[in-house]
């Protein structure tokens, strides 16, 4: 049965795992060339591992006070439903390192790796821009900004006319010997952190 024209399973809210909003401060971001992705055969939305190519790695980036946010809506088009993925983050400083990592995230295309702040799912963690990657859209910094003081506000979003063909995939990866559950999904991705 495929997954793409039927409804197959309902759902219902958890007392005992409620959903909780909001996305830890963290991001994992790597070249969109540079990590082959693996699904589930039975299921498209679900990553179950990750492959760097020729030793390359994935960076993470570190926030505060809930400095991260993800957006994922749906648009309806001729070809059928599409999604258009963001990542909002900050990033206190601005540095020449920075400031060159802004310009390849701006220049190349990246995906990157959420952890949801509800770990009780297999969509723990996610990852935008799996088919047409990211690039940063909006870059601001004001110097003034106390909140940031004076650091980079940035977007990350699909690239103009490429939306994505599903929503943000669920990353979820079996340790070599159980199941896969968010200590295992951490793991991995961890293990590529530069």
């Amino acid at each position: 049965m495929s997954i793409y024209n039927k409804i197959n399973a309902g759902f219902s809210l958890s007392s005992g795992s409620p959903v909780t909003a909001g996305i830890e401060d963290m991001i994992y971001i790597f070249n969109a060339d540079e990590i082959a992705l693996s699904f589930d055969p039975q299921n498209p939305l679900i990553v179950t591992g990750l492959s760097p190519i020729e030793g390359a790695r994935i960076y993470k980036f570190e926030g505060t006070n809930n400095s991260f946010n993800t957006l994922s809506k749906l648009v309806k088009t001729p070809a059928g439903p599409r999604y258009t993925e963001e990542i909002d983050f900050n990033i206190a400083g601005f540095s020449v390192d920075i400031k060159a990592q802004l310009m390849a995230m701006g220049y190349g295309r990246v995906k990157a790796i959420v952890a949801n702040n509800h770990h009780s799912s297999n969509s723990a963690f996610e990852l935008f821009g799996a088919v047409n990657g990211l690039i940063l859209s909006d870059s601001e910094r004001n110097a003034a900004d106390e909140n940031l003081d004076g650091g980079y506000k940035l977007k990350l979003t699909n690239p103009d006319k490429l939306r994505e063909p599903y929503p943000p995939r669920a990353v979820s990866i079996a340790a070599a010997n159980g199941p896969a559950t968010y200590a295992s999904t951490l793991a991995a991705i961890d293990a590529l952190v530069a």
